[in-house]
């Protein structure tokens, strides 16, 4: 049997993708095809597994006759023809991606971090110093107690605040899901337009990038690396910002521009700022960037690249429900 699996990802990905295949099963990995080279491919395929973010539409669920399953990778499915493929008699699942769940975990984390200013909060305690307080101790009970004794300042709320995510693929869905408890209007970037539906259903408005920037109370940059984005996020970019903005980049390595970063929260255009990658990995001793980390007050949140997760999922959940087919199981997730 043959396994037809449409990606956007690099070489690495799709030999690690097909190495974790099932024993016995054919995968042929389509990069970017054209509708017509996955209409092409689709006839000899029992299994459609995609982690695009094209349509599966009715005409290419027709050429698609011995298939037995169409899995998305990720949580979109707005963009398959689901009524086509429930006439056709094809089940259709989602699975979520770990690793993108692993993100926007982050992100969240980044988020309340800053705007909660939490390693300022961290340096108040650690350092336990009474001649800084502003009032002696005192026995707390219903009617006395010492609020804000330190006598910090800045911190505030998520709740009814704009977020911008720029860069709106997996992580960034994943993202707006964790986002929507907060009761804040999430606001998105990316090439394509999602349908008025899936926007509906992850309560997100779609913007332009210029927007975006303008508009967002905290910025999430999403976005991966390119050749044309390299140093992107520059001085330029930090001026169309909210004053008193946060900014939070786990997008690709390279991306901002670290010195402009740097020069807008000393400045104190931007409220905080959390960085998970870099334009040099690891840190330099050096970097300005970690210098400028010496200082709590200047809420500034750096990681060392982890926001994935230190225990990698693998590539076997890809083939989860493929396994749970042949073996007459349930199918987990499954939408249609």
């Amino acid at each position: 049997m043959k396994i037809l699996f449409l990606t956007h990802r690099a070489l690495i990905h799709q030999q690690r993708s097909i190495a974790a295949a099932p024993t016995g099963l054919e995968v042929q990995m389509l990069r970017d095809a054209s509708r017509a080279q996955i209409l092409a491919a689709l006839p000899g395929a029992d299994f459609l597994i995609s982690e695009r973010e094209d349509p599966i539409d009715a005409g290419m669920i027709a050429m698609g006759t011995n298939l037995r399953l169409i899995q998305r990778l990720g949580g979109q499915t707005a963009d398959i023809d689901l009524p086509a493929a429930m006439a056709a008699g094809i089940p259709v699942c989602r699975w979520p991606d770990a690793t993108c769940v692993n993100v926007a975990e982050h992100c969240l984390m980044l988020i309340l971090a800053l705007v909660k200013k939490a390693r300022d909060l961290n340096m108040v305690m650690s350092a336990a110093d009474p001649t800084t307080w502003k009032q002696p101790p005192r026995r707390s009970d219903e009617n006395t107690f010492a609020y804000n004794w330190s006598g910090r300042s800045g911190i505030t709320s998520l709740y009814g605040r704009t977020m911008g995510i720029l860069g709106f693929g997996e992580i960034g869905r994943e993202l707006a899901q964790r986002l929507a408890g907060f009761e804040t209007a999430v606001l998105y970037h990316k090439r394509s337009r999602m349908k008025p539906q899936a926007e509906a259903q992850l309560r997100v408005t779609y913007a332009s990038e210029e927007a975006l920037v303008r508009a967002s109370d905290v910025l999430i940059d999403l976005l991966p690396y390119t050749p044309e984005g390299d140093q992107a996020v520059n001085a330029s970019f930090f001026a169309r910002m909210k004053t008193g903005a946060f900014f939070i980049f786990c997008g690709g390595s390279g991306g901002v521009d670290e010195a402009a970063l740097l020069a807008a929260l000393r400045a104190g255009h931007l409220a905080g700022a959390a960085l998970d990658t870099y334009t040099w990995e690891p840190l330099p001793p050096e970097s300005p960037l970690l210098a400028a980390y010496r200082n709590p007050a200047l809420n500034l949140i750096l990681t060392p690249h982890v926001a994935a997760g230190t225990d990698p999922p693998g590539h076997d959940w890809m083939y989860a429900n493929v396994r749970r087919l042949l073996d007459g199981q349930e199918l987990l997730y499954r939408v249609a």
